[in-house]
């Protein structure tokens, strides 16, 4: 199978000319790039697990590039709650703010250094071999840097990919039986059997060709999904250390955990809209909003980066003295009034962990947690 690697184009969620200019100046500078697959989905933040645009990355195999009006951090975790894993790509295109910053590297090491004696959650995962590389579109407004850096990109791939043309041109995916009534089940989720048939049919932008190498050229497919805008927080498991602070804070049901009792956004949609509080609660900035105005709550490298600083102006908190903890407590009020539930203001803050030492457990800390785990 000839070397080949899949690009994905985000769309922004409004429809700004300019924004819509440079999304398609890329796409169009694509189209006669041997060995690239392009595919155009709508924003990736909104975009329902079981859409068929979901559905394609999915089943899309090996390198993959997606281009998105997200933070880099933001994009590739949206990714990852939706199954789509892959180790952090490194990009080389920056914008002007992010070149000073690396300046500024050095002051920073030793914080790095303290963050990695924590036990994170990746540490855990089986993350698969393949590499996920993501570019902002707001770095710049010119599309040749994004193409040469997806160029770029795809010259130091040197594995063999299974791209979104294989995934067509592969047996047309069926209901697995009759019983479904209509429905099909893909990676754990339930799809109608209209959304496979469109998957299996997306639209062409251009048909393929093959050149002297053997490389055929860029086939554009496009996804188009009536969903509406989404509002729901995503977790970077680089960070997390599983210290359960967002799921005793958060009261409105979107955190849960799974078989080995790892935090996870379990029903997104509970979460309510343009409320940020949780992730200003969270000791290691984990928990991101990608469509959140504020720089660090929707994914910023910088931000993550630099957590020795005031969190509660980091957070775009008001300069009237008041911590990320009361800030997020006012905002969490707020949301249960709305609703008609009674404000609880601080309960729920730092009670799990606030007396937890940092020291390695030994036998007798075991022992007691088999103990507690027995619920005797």
């Amino acid at each position: 199978m000839a070397k080949r690697i899949s690009v994905v184009v985000s769309q922004s969620p409004s429809k700004n000319p300019a924004k819509r200019k440079l999304e398609e100046d890329i796409v169009t500078g694509l189209l006669f790039e041997n060995g690239i697959d392009v595919a155009v989905v709508p924003n990736l933040y909104d975009i329902k697990p079981d859409s068929t645009g979901m559905l394609a990355l999915k089943r899309m195999g090996g390198n993959m590039v997606v281009v998105s009006w997200l933070f880099e951090r933001a994009a590739h975790w949206v990714l990852d709650r939706n199954q789509i894993h892959g180790h952090v790509g490194e990009t080389l295109l920056k914008n002007e703010d992010e070149e000073e910053d690396a300046e500024d590297d050095e002051s920073e090491d030793s914080e790095e250094s303290e963050a990695a004696d924590k036990n994170r959650v990746i540490d855990s995962r089986d993350i698969p071999n393949r590499k996920i590389y993501c570019l902002d579109l707001k770095t710049t407004n010119r599309a040749d840097d994004f193409i040469n850096e997806i160029k770029r990109i795809q010259k130091e791939n040197s594995v063999t990919v299974v791209t979104l043309g294989d995934v067509l041109s592969a047996a047309p995916l069926k209901p697995a039986n009759s019983a479904t009534k209509g429905t099909a089940a893909t990676n754990g989720n339930a799809v109608s059997a209209d959304a496979v048939a469109r998957m299996e049919s997306p639209t062409n932008d251009t048909a393929l060709s093959a050149d002297g190498n053997g490389l055929e050229q860029a086939a554009v497919q496009r996804f188009e999904e009536a969903g509406g805008r989404r509002w729901y927080p995503v977790i970077d498991y680089s960070r997390c250390t599983n210290c359960m602070e967002c799921i005793d804070f958060c009261l409105f049901g979107v955190y849960g955990v799974d078989r080995i009792d790892t935090i996870l956004v379990e029903q997104p949609d509970n979460c309510r809209k343009g409320c940020p509080a949780c992730s200003r609660v969270c000791p290691e900035n984990a928990i991101m909003f990608p469509q959140h105005k504020t720089p660090a709550i929707a994914g910023s490298m910088d931000a993550a980066s630099n957590l020795k600083i005031d969190l509660s102006q980091l957070f775009g908190a008001p300069a009237d003295g008041k911590s990320a903890e009361e800030i997020a407590a006012i905002e969490r009020d707020e949301q249960l009034l709305m609703v008609g539930r009674d404000a609880v203001g601080m309960t729920g803050l730092k009670k799990r962990h606030e007396n937890r030492s940092d020291e390695p457990k030994d036998d007798l800390d075991s022992l007691v947690d088999e103990l507690n785990d027995l619920d005797i």
